[in-house]
């Protein structure tokens, strides 16, 4: 199928977005051409190497509940994104995802063993590990895949070109790192540079954001679980700065975490139904709190290294409180910590967090000197930030709140990220870390590292798929970052009239607009919870709370109608929904569409009255009343395959 699909874009002068289950953040998957969604087909787990530690997955697999699969094996995959109950395998290795572990297991990169691929031409080709010779075997290759393999290495294997990556590019020593290609990996092993590190092409397609080729098989390095004896120490901190100052001296310790959340995403907390309880630990009212997870086989051993890291701690005199939590309470705390980004959609009103500099890597002994003068630039442009970070990895998720409806915030967003971009350039940091390029931060790619290197991105992206058939527009040649934003700037706001009171959101369009796309009415029923019933029966989007959020979003903002919720597109989404109230509490954001759901068929009715099916069961107690004095006849009406097949489409 994916085969005809690229013959088909080829021939039609159209692309292809691959995806998997959308929690990307930076625009990755969103696009024109053709959308293909592997998240419901592309679901196997194909082969466990127990010996070896690996396993080959196809790319809709759930990095959960592929760790589900892997527990008896004694084996698990070790990069954890906050949505890791529903972003899948193929995303991970799109975006070089890492998340909470990568101080101690690496980031997905380092994982990738091998992919197997189709390639712009439709043919397939698989990348995995090789050495000298067998890289000039693979240039002999009479395909596309020899083609790659020539055009790289006459790209590549000049030396001054390799001092011009080495220079452009982030420090090696930032392993959260997804600037463009990784073309920095390629040149450091045997085949470039007499290293005895293999070469794999795989690692330049981790990261790259399907815009090379397209993933149809995925083979993984596994790690054994990690030990089961765990302690948390969850540092409270009066301030940002001496947050971060405690970074350095607890990476002298054998973390398996080190995580900061602040004080606008802790407030976030107190008004979600389902993590206020998870705020058990929280004392006082901390700026920020460093969340420090060790783990070790024996409890002595434990024991030791939480007494040397509380006295670190302790002799640093920067934190005011170190409760520490124990094995289950621990899963508690890093709940609160993983619903963050989504809680940020629970600021009511215009003024939202804004993705667009929430992914910037430095090196570690970097980062509170960065920090400072990010704070100082926030100050400038009279900013409250939210700080949420992979702190043991340099990496902050920094996000300024802005009103994108208004011209002049839109001129902000820009002007910030720019800011911001030379700032971390100055730090040879990343501009991105883990989330991607995509849509948002392409076009800085150019000014990170520089026109020449640029240049040979493109090169890159030319080699793997002259025709631009996949995901174009993202890591080469995108559009401006405000360009084609959700929202017109400087609109007339909709004023939507109501039966129901949604005045506790503003109205029922800003309580749509709260979905923060962070899909987590995708996570299946082994993740727990009730959210979202319909998805888990037809794993479809359209059947989110997601989907239904943005279907609503956009036919009230848009829609030419006087009763703008007269859209039979409208009734489809909203058909499956069985108003379970699941979103209400599970939804980070908050999205209530149980009740968007009633005002909707209310509004919808008005206009369009009941249909047949809803009548029907309205009066379903007098109809059976009624068939009482026929029981033969009713009984052989609704028992009969034809008869009652005809009454259930008459009546839909």
């Amino acid at each position: 199928d994916v085969k005809e699909l690229i013959r088909f874009a080829a021939a039609n002068n159209t692309s292809l977005i691959p995806r998997t289950a959308g929690t990307s953040l930076a625009g990755q998957c969103v696009g024109e051409g053709i959308v293909v969604d592997v998240s419901k087909y592309f679901t196997g787990i194909l082969e466990v190497n127990e010996e070896e530690r690996t396993v080959k997955v196809q790319p809709g697999v759930i990095r959960d509940d592929l760790n589900r699969f892997l527990e008896p094996y004694g084996l698990f995959f070790g990069p954890n994104t906050s949505t890791s109950n529903r972003c899948m395998i193929g995303g991970m290795v799109g975006n070089n995802s890492s998340g909470t572990t990568s101080i101690k297991y690496g980031v997905t990169r380092d994982k990738v063993l091998e992919l197997k691929v189709l390639l712009s031409d439709g043919s397939e080709a698989v990348f995995s590990e090789v050495s000298s010779e067998e890289f000039r075997d693979k240039m002999q290759l009479d395909s596309m895949e020899g083609e790659i393999y020539r055009k790289l290495y006459e790209e590549l294997k000049p030396e001054s070109v390799q001092e011009q990556i080495t220079d452009g590019f982030p420090k090696a020593e930032i392993h959260r790192r997804n600037t463009g290609y990784a073309i920095d990996s390629l040149i450091d092993t045997e085949v470039f540079s007499g290293t005895s590190k293999k070469l794999n092409i795989a690692e330049l397609l981790c990261g790259s954001e399907g815009t090379l080729a397209f993933t149809t098989e995925i083979t993984l390095r596994l790690d054994p679980l990690p030990p089961k004896n765990a302690v948390m120490i969850a540092a409270h901190f009066e301030s940002v700065e001496k947050c971060l100052q405690a970074v350095v001296p607890a990476m002298r310790h054998s973390l398996f975490t080190c995580e900061m959340m602040d004080k606008v995403i802790l407030d976030c907390t107190k008004n979600s139904i389902k993590y206020r309880e998870n705020r058990f630990f929280i004392e006082g009212d901390p700026a920020a709190i460093l969340m420090l997870e060790l783990r070790a086989e024996e409890e002595t051993e434990l024991l030791d290294q939480t007494a040397a890291l509380i006295k670190t701690l302790t002799d640093s005199g920067l934190a005011y409180a170190l409760p520490v939590l124990r094995n289950d309470t621990i899963d508690l705390a890093l709940e609160l910590r993983k619903a963050g980004l989504g809680l940020l959609g629970n600021i009511v009103g215009d003024r939202k967090a804004v993705a667009c500099i929430e992914d910037t890597a430095v090196a570690v002994e970097d980062l509170a000197d960065y920090i400072n003068e990010f704070s100082a630039l926030m100050k400038e442009y009279g900013q409250d930030a939210v700080y949420y970070a992979h702190a043991g990895a340099g990496e902050l998720h920094l996000r300024p709140i802005l009103n994108l409806k208004k011209e002049e915030d839109v001129r902000l967003f820009r002007k910030i990220t720019e800011d911001v971009a030379a700032l971390v350039k100055k730090y040879g940091g990343s501009m991105s870390g883990e989330h991607g390029d995509g849509r948002v931060r392409a076009e800085f790619i150019e000014f990170m590292i520089g026109a020449e290197n640029y240049l040979l991105l493109k090169k890159v992206k030319n080699i793997f798929d002259p025709e631009h058939i996949f995901n174009p527009g993202k890591i080469i040649d995108a559009p401006p970052m405000d360009e084609d934003l959700r929202y017109r700037p400087g609109r007339k706001e909709p004023e939507i009239e109501t039966l129901m009171d949604f005045s506790d959101s503003l109205g029922i369009l800003r309580g749509a607009e709260n979905c923060n796309g962070s899909g987590d009415c995708r996570k299946p029923a082994e993740a727990g919870g009730t959210m979202c019933p319909s998805y888990r029966a037809t794993r479809n989007e359209k059947d989110t709370t997601r989907a239904r959020a943005n279907a609503l979003r956009e036919f009230l903002t848009n829609s030419n109608k006087e009763n703008r919720f007269d859209h039979h597109e409208l009734k489809e989404v909203l058909e499956l929904c069985i108003s379970c109230k699941g979103c209400k509490s599970e939804c980070p954001s908050n999205v209530d569409m149980a009740a968007y759901k009633a005002e909707f068929q209310y509004q919808y009715q008005k206009k369009n009255g009941s249909s047949l099916r809803s009548k029907a069961f309205a009066f379903n107690t007098r109809f059976n009343k009624l068939a009482t004095h026929f029981p033969n006849v009713s009984n052989a009406v609704f028992s009969n395959s034809l008869s009652s097949g005809m009454i259930k489409k008459v009546l839909g």
